[in-house]
């Protein structure tokens, strides 16, 4: 599977989120470094631990690479990993030694997700809103923040000074949610009366897609059982339930809102990224103006945000794309080399 691409052995990479385990093949030194055909995903409750998720994947491909970078949905701090959202404890010690490997990484997902925003292309982002280059070549510093909305929402900075880049890890998805309208602040006092306090994740994600739908049918006195994200997606762009409909809309506002104000905590001047499966069904609501307004919409502060670019990245593995991106700068090499074709926002 990774014959004839380079002479050196490939790396491991694993993109691990609260649901999927995806594993994949890359060779850092190569331009286009992540191997697509050598991906596989499984289910992680299918397993009772990482280590034994990753010699599933070795006997699909039949070799055992001697490094390895896994990309985690939880805080990586020193060499164990709690997962947020799985009952998974990750131990950098102990997965070495189990997968017989040279040297293993732990990096969060999204830390680990800007590191691909270099090796995007021109085919991988969807802009919303002004377009330009994400990662402009020879610019002596540029800040990007990354958001994605799945299992749980992750978030994510990018700094690129001079030759240095750094992913900045972050757990924004835990900031409290603030409401900016009427709408919002009745599905926050529903919500408060559930949870107590409510972080922005329980509304931007799959599940916080499903905890908005059912606040919108208690406030109109419908109380139901949580509808899954799937199903209300479904429901909106068929145009035949009117609570989908607006849990949508309301969904892709806040999301606009949220995502400007990261832009703004971050300084991320040079363009917000979004990413996830979940946003897939959302697109065509993501292109309506609301989206683009709640993002500008920043009192003072708005002339600056209208010129900031928004993309949807439409890689199809994003995450494993940023592992590659960290086994290339942990292996020596740079990101900031020019990719073929260069990257641009289309």
């Amino acid at each position: 599977m990774s014959s004839g691409r380079t002479s050196a052995s490939p790396w491991l990479l694993a993109d691990v989120g609260g649901t999927n385990v995806r594993f994949a093949l890359a060779h850092p030194a190569e331009p286009a470094p992540l191997l697509l055909d050598s991906m596989r995903a499984y289910r992680v409750a299918e397993f009772p631990s990482l280590a034994d998720a990753a010699k599933a994947y070795f006997q699909t491909i039949g070799e055992r690479p001697p490094h390895a970078v896994f990309a985690l949905a939880g805080p990586v701090r020193g060499d164990e990993v709690q997962m947020t959202n799985f009952p998974w404890t990750i131990s950098r010690p102990q997965l070495q030694r189990e997968l017989a490997c040279r040297s293993v990484h732990l990096v969060n997902d999204f830390a680990a997700l800007v590191m691909g925003l270099p090796l995007l292309t021109t085919q991988d982002v969807v802009a919303l809103g002004p377009a330009r280059a994400p990662i402009a070549r020879g610019v002596p510093n540029q800040t990007f923040c990354a958001m994605g909305p799945g299992t749980g929402l992750g978030v994510a900075a990018l700094a690129v000074r001079g030759d240095a880049i750094v992913g900045l890890e972050t757990e924004g998805g835990h900031a409290s949610f603030a409401p900016t309208t009427e709408d919002e602040i009745g599905v926050l006092r529903h919500l408060i009366g559930r949870f107590g306090r409510v972080s922005i994740e329980r509304l931007l994600c799959g599940s916080g897609l499903s905890n908005l739908h059912q606040a919108l049918c208690a406030m109109q006195g419908c109380a139901q059982d949580l509808v899954a994200p799937e199903e209300i997606t479904a429901r909106a762009n068929a145009g035949r339930d009117p609570l989908s409909v607006r849990a949508v809309e309301m969904f892709c506002e806040m999301l606009g809102s949220v995502a400007g104000d990261f832009a703004l905590a971050y300084g991320a001047w040079d363009g917000v990224y979004l990413a996830g499966g979940l946003l897939v069904p959302l697109q065509g609501w993501l292109r309506q103006p609301p989206f683009r307004k709640r993002f500008e919409n920043k009192g003072r502060f708005a002339s600056v945000l209208a010129g900031v670019p928004v993309a949807m990245i439409a890689h199809p593995q994003a995450g494993l794309l940023g592992a590659a991106g960290f086994a290339v700068r942990a292996a020596g090499h740079s990101l900031l080399r020019d990719p073929s074709p260069a990257a641009q926002v289309h």
